[in-house]
């Protein structure tokens, strides 16, 4: 009986250890089938890296196979990403400006394993910034500080085709910049401020003095074209229309006389000429 129970122990310790081993084999297979995959996301491009060394295989968006432990897939984002900068300069004038600006960019597909294998990841940092601030104070300075406002369109083109030129050389392509803003001192804002409004009273003052002169010449043209309808009045007077005039006169005085002579009181009667009343 003891010799049976010695005999089984061996043999229940052995199916232990075979489903142990099964158990084992099949966390290796699994760990090594998740690790023979990877994944490129939508867009991005990916490299392999084995060994830290990187290929010149560029791994298009999907599902790639490599080698569990040994390759890695590292991935670089193709979209358009934005970088901002904070630059302070000066203007030709001499004038402190604080510039922000944003540039839209995106990596070269195809140029992606040069990018990583000469600067790596960190390429906004290393080349894209510090192009940036370089660029906009070499532009600055060209332009006093008022051109720097008015002109913004013309400064901001300026500093694209710049940075377009520098971030070539890095396989790094410029979509679009935007000058976010300029920041002037207060002395500066004070000053362009109170020559707006001497701008605007000096207009003011033009348009007041053409409103004078506008209002003058209407005037002068009233009284040339009143003098011209006198003039023409008096043209038309003939003295056929003066002896008619007089006639009319005479036959409404003729109409209001109520046919009595005049009296006078305290003496005399007056001799009265009737034919000189009456004309009268």
């Amino acid at each position: 009986m003891n010799a049976e129970v010695h005999n089984l122990k061996p043999q229940k310790n052995n199916g232990v250890k075979a489903v142990i081993n099964l158990v084992v084999l099949g966390l290796v297979v699994v760990i090594l089938g998740m690790n023979s995959f990877a994944t490129v996301q939508y867009g991005h491009v990916g490299l392999y890296k084995t060994f830290g060394k990187l290929s010149d295989n560029v791994l298009a968006p999907g599902v790639h196979v490599r080698i569990p432990f040994v390759q890695t897939v590292i991935q670089v984002n193709t979209q358009v990403t934005k970088s901002e900068a904070d630059t302070s300069a000066s203007s030709k004038d001499l004038q402190p400006v604080s510039t922000h600006v944003a540039v839209n960019y995106s990596v070269n597909k195809e140029a992606v394993y040069h990018l990583m294998n000469n600067i790596g990841g960190a390429y906004d940092s290393i080349i894209i910034a510090p192009a940036i601030q370089e660029i906009v104070k070499e532009v600055t300075a060209k332009y006093p500080a008022e051109d720097l406002i008015a002109k913004r369109d013309v400064v901001a083109n300026e500093v694209s085709d710049l940075l377009t030129k520098r971030l070539a050389k890095y396989d790094l392509i410029v979509n679009d910049i935007n000058i976010v803003n300029f920041k002037f001192s207060d002395a500066f804002n004070q000053s362009i401020e109170a020559k707006q409004v001497a701008q605007q009273q000096a207009l003011k003052a033009e348009n007041d003095l053409k409103r004078v002169e506008i209002e003058a010449k209407q005037k002068v043209a009233q009284a040339q074209a009143e003098a011209e309808s006198l003039k023409l009045k008096k043209q038309e007077i003939t003295p056929d229309l003066v002896q008619l005039k007089q006639i009319e006169v005479q036959e409404k005085a003729l109409e209001k006389w109520d046919g009595r002579l005049p009296s006078v009181t305290g003496g005399a009667t007056p001799f009265i000429e009737v034919d000189s009343f009456i004309n009268k």
